[in-house]
C-alpha cells in the first residue's frame, strides 16, 4: 500500500492559480441532521458554474458491500453503474472568485491517508482556509432563531461558540481533516447547524441557509442564495400549519420553547429553569417527531 498521499488522487492538468482560495468540504455518511450539509452541496453545484479539478481513487477507500452503488437493469442488460465519486469541484461565486468544494461519500478506510492527501492539495493550491459543515440534532424549537456554531484551528477564526466544554463524540473525516490541518499550521474550521430533533430526518432548508450565511461571513465569498430562502419559507410554513392543527402538539412546542429560553437566559448550561417542570428535550422531540410523521403519512 502506497504511503504517498498524492497517489490517492489525480489532478486536472488545467487548474488556474488558486492562491488564497477557500476549500469547502462535505462527506456523505456522517451525521447531517435536516440534510443541512448535503442540501448546501446540492445548492452550490446547482447554482454555480463548476468543474472537477481533482478526483480521488475511491476503489481503495470505499467498502462497496457496506454501501452498494446503484446499478440500472434495462430489459436484458445492465445499462448503468452509479459509481461513487470523491472529487474536488472548482466553482466561482457571484463576483467570479474561485473556490473549491470537496465532496462525495465519506471513505470507509484510510482516513489518515485522505487527510494527508487533502493537506497536500491545500499546500499545492495555496488554499487559505478549509471549511466543513453539517447539521446536528438538538433539543431546540423551530420557532427560535437557528443557531450555527463554529470550531476552528485558531481561536480568532471561531464565530459562534458551542455551549459544550469537553465532550467525546464519534469521529468523522471532516473533523480529522480540520485537526490534522491545524497541526500542520493551516487554517481550518467547521460549522454545525442546530436542527430541531423532530426535523432531523427530513430536509430542513433553514439549516442549509444558516450554514451558507455563516460560510459567507467567515470566508468573504459571495455565494448565490438562489431558491434556498423560498424553500425555507415553504418548509417553515408547512411545519407551522401542522403544529397549529393540534393543540396537544402546540403545547409540546411551547414547552420546548420554555426549555430553550430557560437555557438561553441561564448563566450556566442548564436546560431547565429552577422549579420549572417540563419534559426532557428528547421526550418533547420524540412526541413532535411522531406527530409530524403521522401528518406526512396522511398527506
Amino acid at each position: 500500500m502506497s504511503l504517498d498521499p498524492e497517489d490517492l488522487y489525480e489532478v486536472d492538468s488545467d487548474v488556474p492559480d488558486l492562491t488564497g482560495a477557500v476549500l469547502l468540504h462535505y462527506f456523505d455518511g456522517f451525521m447531517d441532521a435536516g440534510s443541512a450539509g448535503s442540501a448546501l452541496v446540492e445548492h452550490l453545484l446547482a447554482t454555480h458554474e463548476h468543474r472537477v479539478v481533482a478526483r480521488f481513487d475511491v476503489d481503495d477507500l470505499i467498502d462497496y458491500r457496506a454501501r452498494r452503488p446503484t446499478m440500472t437493469y434495462a430489459t436484458d442488460r445492465w445499462e448503468h453503474y452509479d459509481a461513487p465519486e470523491l472529487v474536488v469541484h472548482l466553482l466561482y461565486d457571484a463576483i467570479g472568485t474561485p473556490f473549491l468544494l470537496l465532496t462525495g461519500p465519506e471513505p470507509d478506510r484510510r482516513w489518515e491517508a485522505v487527510a494527508a492527501a487533502v493537506r497536500s492539495l491545500v499546500e499545492r493550491w495555496g488554499v487559505r482556509l478549509t471549511v466543513g459543515f453539517h447539521g446536528i440534532p438538538m433539543g431546540v424549537p423551530h420557532t427560535r432563531k437557528l443557531s450555527v456554531i463554529s470550531h476552528a484551528t485558531r481561536p480568532e477564526l471561531v464565530t459562534d461558540k458551542s455551549p459544550f466544554n469537553t465532550v467525546q463524540v464519534p469521529g468523522h473525516l471532516s473533523a480529522l481533516i480540520e485537526l490534522r490541518l491545524g497541526e500542520a499550521g493551516h487554517d481550518a474550521m467547521g460549522f454545525a447547524a442546530y436542527v430541531p430533533h423532530y426535523l432531523a430526518q427530513g430536509v430542513y432548508p433553514t439549516a442549509a441557509l444558516g450554514i451558507l450565511d455563516a460560510v459567507m461571513k467567515a470566508t468573504g465569498l459571495a455565494v448565490k442564495t438562489g431558491d434556498l430562502p423560498e424553500a425555507a419559507k415553504r418548509t417553515d410554513a408547512e411545519i407551522a400549519k401542522q403544529v397549529a392543527e393540534s393543540d396537544e402538539v402546540a403545547q409540546v412546542v411551547e414547552a420546548l420553547e420554555r426549555q430553550y429560553d430557560a437555557f438561553m437566559s441561564s448563566s450556566q448550561n442548564l436546560l431547565i429553569a429552577e422549579g420549572e417542570e417540563v419534559p426532557s428535550a428528547d421526550e418533547l422531540a420524540a412526541e413532535l417527531e411522531r406527530f409530524l410523521a403521522e401528518q406526512q403519512r396522511d398527506h
